[in-house]
């Protein structure tokens, strides 16, 4: 389990684990989970193109990660934020549909694309992985207080000059930053597991925002460390057991949110 290609796989997830549940903290704080999930989903029509096209992936998934989180924020402002980030996410499938059609690598490209290869992962990707990592974390950190105030209490935010489609554009541009890093480790439906079950869970657990996030992180790697072990004593897939686990973590945080209210 913790041979030396299996080190990469645990030093790779874990840093997914800790950008995953940093920015899915606010995911779930902000209500974005649409666009949370619109962004990865679209962004692996970008590295699509990219393969066919021969060029690194990670280049294809910044750009449509990048141009998917500007559609969602320019567009919604001029119409209904579900319905703009639901035809940004059609459009970037219907090309990723595309791009897939013209390689001769179909089924294993778009299986790693949407699943991950987190077993699959070389000691040369954990350098780009890690800076990106890094810069999602510091830029939620430089973020944090007016993405607090305009979660929480929009009016106030607004009274001290905060403008909350600037605030929402910068997230969303945080949220395609973690979905260039985190899809070629974890693919693009994980990442959205990893992204919401954690973070949901910690929030039915307490409503404190720093203690919140810190439970949020600390899901996110248990799910992702118990998945990566389950999957190596098993043979089954490492997605079957993020989904499991994040779903679980969830309801257990549903059953002490509902414990709480009913006898305290």
């Amino acid at each position: 389990m913790f041979s030396n290609f299996m080190v990469t796989t645990w030093e790779s997830a874990t840093i997914v684990a800790l950008v995953a549940g940093v920015v899915g903290f606010f995911v779930v704080l902000r209500g974005v989970a649409f666009p949370a999930h619109a962004i990865p989903n679209g962004a692996f029509a970008g590295a699509a193109g990219a393969n066919l096209i021969g060029i690194n992936p990670l280049i294809g998934l910044g750009v449509f990660s990048l141009g998917a989180a500007l559609g969602i924020n320019g567009l919604g402002r001029r119409g209904r934020a579900d319905a703009v980030t639901g035809l940004v996410l059609v459009m970037m499938l219907a090309l990723g549909a595309a791009f897939l059609s013209q390689t001769t690598e179909y089924e294993p490209q778009i299986f790693s694309l949407l699943f991950g290869e987190v077993l699959g992962v070389s000691s040369s990707q954990i350098a780009p992985i890690a800076v990106m990592g890094l810069l999602c974390v510091v830029a939620v950190g430089v973020l944090y207080r007016p993405l607090m105030l305009t979660s929480i209490v929009p009016d106030i935010a607004a009274a001290r000059g905060l403008r909350p489609q600037r605030i929402e554009l910068a997230f969303l541009v945080v949220v395609a930053l973690a979905t260039t890093m985190t899809v070629p480790v974890v693919g693009a439906l994980l990442m959205y597991s990893l992204m919401m079950g954690p973070p949901a869970a910690a929030r039915s657990f307490t409503s404190r925002p720093g203690l919140a996030m810190g439970l949020s992180v600390a899901f996110s790697l248990l799910v992702v460390w118990s998945s990566i072990a389950s999957a190596f004593q098993t043979n089954w897939p490492v997605g079957f057991f993020v989904g499991t686990f994040s779903a679980g973590l969830f309801g257990l945080g549903r059953l002490y949110a509902w414990w709480q209210r009913r006898f305290r």
